[in-house]
């Protein structure tokens, strides 16, 4: 069992937005501050790629086949998470947390391991693979409190 004690940061994120929060009383009754808040604009894939996929020839024959266009918006939610992993460093450096709880959406989360800096993961005491982003902080705080017990 993992505890939101006093001081404890938390990092709420999906592949759009980012709350950094830290905990400012104890493991009980957690109340979560929030530090910042990042966003960036990511449009649907739709709306970022070409009209058609492109298209190629297989060779000597009249053959064509076409190619699977670039998943944008997958792309700029993964180049996100890699800001993120940079902001946390940079933030661990100047030793202002002790300890993070990482609560991120699936894909989001598996692209911030990928990116954090051994001295960011060594701080991390919990990770929970669910997108609260949307959720007031009072909400995040009884889910989170609810999380760690389990």
């Amino acid at each position: 069992m993992t505890e939101l004690s006093h001081g404890t940061w938390v990092l709420i994120a999906d592949g759009e937005k980012a709350l950094f929060m830290r905990n400012v009383t104890d493991a009980e009754d957690p109340y979560l501050e929030v530090i910042r808040e990042t966003e960036q604009v990511n449009p649907p894939d739709r709306d970022q790629s070409a009209n058609r996929p492109g298209r190629f020839n297989d060779g000597p024959r009249v053959q064509r086949s076409s190619v699977e266009d670039t998943d944008w918006h997958r792309l700029a939610k993964d180049r996100f998470a890699a800001d993120l992993a940079e902001i946390l460093f940079r933030r661990a450096q100047q030793n202002a947390f002790d300890r993070l709880v990482i609560a991120a959406a699936p894909h989001v989360l598996g692209e911030l391991r990928k990116d954090l800096h051994k001295e960011v993961s060594n701080r991390v005491v919990a990770e929970i693979p669910k997108d609260f982003t949307n959720h007031p902080v009072d909400e995040i705080e009884s889910r989170l409190k609810s999380e760690l017990a389990s």
